[in-house]
Formats: C-alpha cells, sequence, structure tokens
C-alpha cells in the first residue's frame, strides 16, 4: 500500500477529506530502489496506520524526502523567479534568507500564498540535516546550471 509504505502520514484536517501531513518517511525503500540501479519517482500519496492514502503536498514531501537522505541540497522548481520581497512591480528576489529570516516572513504574511509550502519544506530539509536549499524558476532556461554554477544564482537560496 503506497509505495511500500514508504510516506507515513496522519490526515491534515477534517475539512481538507484525503489531505495529508508526513509524519514518517522511511527511507529504506528509496535506498534499496538506489541500490538496485533503480529510479525512484516519489508520488505525494503516503499512508496512515490503517492503510488509507491520503494526497500529501509535493514540496513537503520533497523537504522530508531530503531530510530522511541527508540530501547535499534540495532544489524546488516552480514557476516563479524565487521569494519575492514585496509586492507588484517593487518586488524584488531575495538571492539568499537564512532559515529565521523565513520564519519571521511567513509570520509577518511576506511570504505567503503558494510560496509557503515551498520554503516550510525548505526549512523542514534544513532543520533534518540538508545543507542549502534552492527554489528555481523552471521556466528559466538553464536555471539548475546558473543557481549551482555561478556565484550569483538566479533564484533563492534558503540556508541555516
Amino acid at each position: 500500500a503506497g509505495d511500500g509504505r514508504m510516506l507515513e502520514c496522519r490526515p491534515a484536517a477534517k475539512h481538507l477529506g484525503h489531505g495529508g501531513v508526513v509524519t514518517r518517511v522511511r527511507g529504506e525503500v528509496l535506498r534499496i530502489l538506489r541500490e538496485n540501479g533503480g529510479v525512484p519517482v516519489v508520488a505525494p500519496i503516503g499512508v496512515d496506520p490503517e492503510g488509507r492514502r491520503y494526497n500529501v503536498n509535493a514540496d513537503h514531501v520533497a523537504g522530508a524526502l531530503a531530510a530522511e537522505l541527508d540530501a547535499a541540497k534540495l532544489i524546488l522548481m516552480t514557476d516563479v523567479a524565487g521569494v519575492l520581497m514585496g509586492k507588484g512591480p517593487r518586488a524584488r528576489l531575495a538571492s539568499t534568507l537564512h532559515g529565521s529570516e523565513v520564519r519571521k516572513l511567513i509570520r509577518s504574511g511576506g511570504i505567503h500564498g503558494g510560496m509557503v509550502p515551498k520554503v516550510e519544506a525548505c526549512l523542514e530539509a534544513l532543520a533534518g540535516g540538508t545543507g542549502k536549499a534552492h527554489i528555481l524558476d523552471g521556466r528559466a532556461r538553464h536555471a539548475l546550471l546558473l543557481e549551482i554554477f555561478t556565484t550569483s544564482g538566479i533564484g533563492t537560496e534558503i540556508v541555516r
């Protein structure tokens, strides 16, 4: 059930129906696949102790997986430039943010909407030992290369 119970979860909230929150990642499932030449493709579906399936936010799954696997980096590709500071035409890209800044920005509403689960996933990965987390605009040509191999990057890097 649910990819070898790799993603264990609990219901997120009653009003969300079959929405779930990851409570545990069984990384051994991924390790077995890797050791045997498999390429893991992870669907954001978790199961509770009774085997009921839940839809889990994919960003949160990515953060939990990065933490479990002691990943050096977590890279989230999205359709915006990264974390934008401010609103409208005056908004500017935050090149680097520290975890403590991110938490303050969430509380103050500076980070809102669909960016919240992305930065929360980054914080979860960092708390679990991941070195750095990046949020990149997947629409930009060579986004990954520019972020990783240039000093300034093009997205938002989140560090501890």
